[in-house]
């Protein structure tokens, strides 16, 4: 590591508290010009306080805030952004219905005579554009444009406001990898440019890319600032405190049970097509494809949250009708919605709430809801699937990501479902939280229950399933043993309709209006 840099951000001993639970506790961390500073720890270590306290929304309770080495005050969003610090949040600051040039100047739209100054206002937007390379319409609706750019015009938004230090707040979570390094390449030049920034993200092999140190925090302390190149085993030990010595504890029944769930020429208009598959009790079968291959659609299909045009759904050997969420939940049908925040919960409402939506119906008395019975119910699920928590009435917007989704997960097992569909579990969970997830996943398959998950990371599908099912163009591809599967045979079926698709249109002539 280096001094070389001088720092542009210092907090300085900082410590915060909500009530009797403290969340920093005298934590010192540097942000350097014209260098990336990544912030690790697992979910509720306490980066988010950290960079809200960067940013503005949040004051340390006791410690200091230097900018370019004088202490300073950030009581708001706006003294932060005098200082020429921006956030780049996971939910976007963007809005969806106006222009990518009216998104760039908002809150300070230039105006002449009392009237927009639309000349100036695209003069702005084009010089901050330029400053990162983005090629986009001005005029274009910013919720037309796919998330990869939308994250690109909120960067423009913050350097058009002369922002010299970027928080990057799990920025590539909902991004391909071509669109990372789309990203990153944008990083690197802001950072030839003297940007200083702030990087969080759980996944480790980005660290090395994209960081020049490592602040690690756990437990809202600071455990130790490191180089970007450490080893992931080291990170992830500095991060729990312990070595993972397996990262997909995956315990395989040695038989194969019955089948609990069939999947028979289940279609869909424009979203999957014939698709059928079969799960077993004791057995997780893994969902693999490019975005844009049908997986998602394909389990809400199933749970009944989205209507299909042909097929059935067999559950225990009687048949599901579909588009009936209900009956699924009291037949043992559960689903982990791949949006947990605007899927999978009700933000302002408490954790216990949350945990027994699904059984409010069925442990009613009279009509009415068992509120005693439900927090007892919830009390003992979330003790057993280890949610941090101040209490059961914390509203579960204050939760960290891995700790929401065990709370969705607790639902479940408050249902007593037997079959779990569970859509990208892992997501913006850090990689202890992940191996908590995955336990609980052994957990259900072990008492006779199965699971079907859908996943984008591929060593998770190989190393969590027992066979995997790869869709293409709303299709079956081909289905594999887990044993025998590798990534590059994964990949060859995920292309494979795809690319079928492409040669079909490039060498057939054009159809008829009778064969259309």
């Amino acid at each position: 590591m280096t001094d070389a840099q001088p720092a542009l951000l210092t907090l300085e001993g900082v410590s915060k508290s909500f009530g009797p639970v403290t969340v920093i506790d005298d934590v010192t961390v540097q942000v350097r010009t014209g260098e990336v500073e990544v912030l690790l720890g697992e979910n509720g270590a306490g980066k988010s306080t950290l960079i809200k306290m960067m940013s503005g929304i949040y004051q340390p309770d006791s410690g200091r805030i230097l900018v370019d080495g004088q202490p300073v005050q950030l009581p708001d969003v706006k003294a932060a952004e005098r200082h020429g610090i921006a956030t780049i949040h996971q939910e976007l600051n963007l809005v969806p219905e106006l222009s990518v040039a009216e998104n760039i100047t908002l809150g300070r739209t230039p105006k002449r005579l009392g009237m927009v100054d639309r000349k100036e206002m695209r003069r702005i937007a084009q010089a901050a554009l330029d400053r990162i390379g983005l090629d986009v319409d001005l005029d274009q609706p910013v919720g037309e444009l796919g998330i990869a750019r939308q994250q690109l015009v909120e960067i423009a938004k913050a350097l058009s406001q002369d922002a010299r230090l970027l928080i990057l707040d799990e920025p590539t979570a909902a991004l391909t990898g071509r669109e990372i390094d789309a990203l990153f390449r944008v990083v690197h030049e802001l950072k030839s440019r003297g940007v200083g920034m702030v990087f969080i993200s759980h996944h480790l092999d980005e660290i090395p890319r994209i960081g020049d140190t490592v602040s690690v925090l756990r437990d809202g302390k600071f455990i130790a600032q490191v180089p970007a190149d450490t080893s992931e085993d080291e990170l992830v030990s500095l991060m729990v405190g312990r070595d993972i010595d397996d990262q997909f504890p995956r315990r395989r029944a040695e038989t194969q049970g019955e089948v609990l769930l069939e999947i028979e020429g289940l279609s869909s208009e424009d979203k999957f097509s014939d698709v059928g598959f079969s799960v077993h009790a004791g057995e997780v079968l893994g969902i693999a494809g490019l975005v844009g291959a049908g997986r998602t659609e394909v389990l809400r299909a199933v749970f009944g949250a989205d209507p299909y045009d042909t097929g059935t759904v067999t559950l225990q050997g009687k048949n599901l009708p579909g588009g009936d969420v209900g009956r699924s939940i009291a037949r043992g049908l559960g689903l982990v919605p791949e949006d947990r925040k605007s899927q999978g919960l009700v933000l302002d409402a408490g954790v216990g709430e949350n945990a027994g939506y699904a059984t409010l119906r069925s442990t009613a008395k009279r009509g009415l809801a068992d509120r005693r019975g439900q927090r007892a119910r919830a009390a003992k699920v979330t003790e057993q699937l280890s949610v941090r928590m101040a209490g059961l009435d914390q509203p579960i917007r204050n939760l960290s990501g891995g700790n929401q989704q065990k709370v969705v997960f607790a639902r479940w097992v408050m249902a007593g479902s037997t079959v779990l569909l569970l859509d990208e579990p892992t997501r913006g969970v850090d990689v202890g939280a992940k191996v908590e997830i995955y336990e609980l996943i052994n957990e259900i398959t072990e008492n006779g229950g199965a699971v079907v998950m859908v996943s984008s990371e591929l060593p998770e599908v190989l190393g969590m399933s027992d066979r995997i099912l790869v869709m293409s163009n709303g299709q079956v591809a081909g289905i594999l043993d887990a044993d025998g599967a590798t990534e590059d045979a994964v990949m060859s079926l995920a292309v494979s309709a795809v690319t079928s698709a492409v040669t079909s249109t490039k060498d057939d002539p054009a159809p008829t209006s009778e064969a259309s």
